[in-house]
């Protein structure tokens, strides 16, 4: 499914919660919906999910105007979880899964294999509040994606989760997206989306104010640091053009980190260090993607 989102605008009485809000996201990708508490991206995926209308603005799938059936080909999982806590899992799994379209057939089949696959089989007929979070959080995984949608959405789906049980949900999306599956994911956790998104948009203020391929934005907010290993004890090369941001012995070697100035090139800089040392290794340092969500954010702040 590929989706896209046109000068979307939402306002609640005194509160502009969109401005004009624009994101294509591309179909068999994750796109990382990122951005500060309060920038709008609840307030983006609602419109999307159909919960509630923009004032302005249009939601397209596949090239057409979203309609309201649409909603049976999305599978979402809000950051507010939402299972009752008195029925069984395997009860209120099938509930949801009937909700969702699945005869209780193949939603008894479907729930068998997630169950499997995550492990859960024993707590089949055990009540939900019995259940640690984490484990809630597989149930409400498998929820979404039980009735097999193109279009997932998950908001802050690793909360709760231990390493073990992240990792196993992040394959998930994965596989999931190697399948074809547009998957749309709001988080605060930057890691998580260098691992996992292909795409991204931030929304800041209302607005959309950075968006585009994961690496490369990244490039495009690279400091100008490189890393050089270089064979030997000494290094005094002096340039009005580099500055020196750190040297650390290692065994035969000298380890540095140099910051190039805007006017010079990366090429000119590596002949510069490789014509004057003998050079192990050598790489740029690109910035995280937590530190261009900082540097995105309090920028536009200021």
């Amino acid at each position: 499914m590929y989706l896209e989102t046109k000068e979307v605008v939402k306002q609640y009485a005194n509160h502009l919660a969109l401005n004009k809000v624009s994101i294509q996201v591309p179909r068999g990708t994750v796109f990382g919906l990122l951005g500060p508490n309060g920038a709008g991206k609840t307030t983006l995926i609602r419109i999307i999910t159909r919960i509630t209308a923009p004032d302005s603005g249009s939601v397209m799938i596949d090239g057409r105007p979203s309609r309201s059936d649409d909603v049976y080909n999305i599978g979402y999982m809000p950051e507010e979880r939402g299972l009752y806590k008195k029925m069984k899992v395997g009860e209120l799994s099938m509930y949801l899964a009937q909700l969702r379209g699945l005869s209780k057939k193949d939603a008894h089949h479907e729930l068998m294999k997630w169950f499997k696959r995550f492990d859960i089989m024993d707590w089949y007929n055990r009540k939900v509040e019995e259940l640690s979070k984490g484990m809630q959080q597989k149930v409400q995984f498998i929820s979404t994606v039980i009735h097999n949608p193109d279009l997932l959405i998950f908001d802050e789906p690793f909360s709760g989760f231990d390493p073990v049980n992240t990792d196993m949900v992040k394959n998930e999306m994965l596989r999931l997206r190697d399948e074809g599956k547009t998957i749309i994911l709001s988080t605060h956790n930057m890691e998580s989306v260098e691992e996992l998104c292909d795409n991204i948009a931030l929304i800041h203020q209302s607005q959309v104010v950075l968006q585009g391929k994961v690496f490369d934005i990244r490039k495009e907010y690279r400091p100008g640091i490189f890393r050089f290993r270089i064979l030997g004890s000494e290094f005094d090369f002096v340039h009005p053009s580099i500055e020196v941001l750190s040297r650390e012995p290692y065994h035969e070697f000298i380890d540095l980190r140099i910051k190039k100035m805007e006017n010079m090139s990366s090429n000119h800089l590596a002949r510069l260090i490789f014509d004057r040392y003998e050079v192990v290794s050598y790489d740029e340092e690109l910035p995280t993607m937590n530190d261009v969500f900082i540097k995105t954010v309090t920028g536009n702040a200021r």
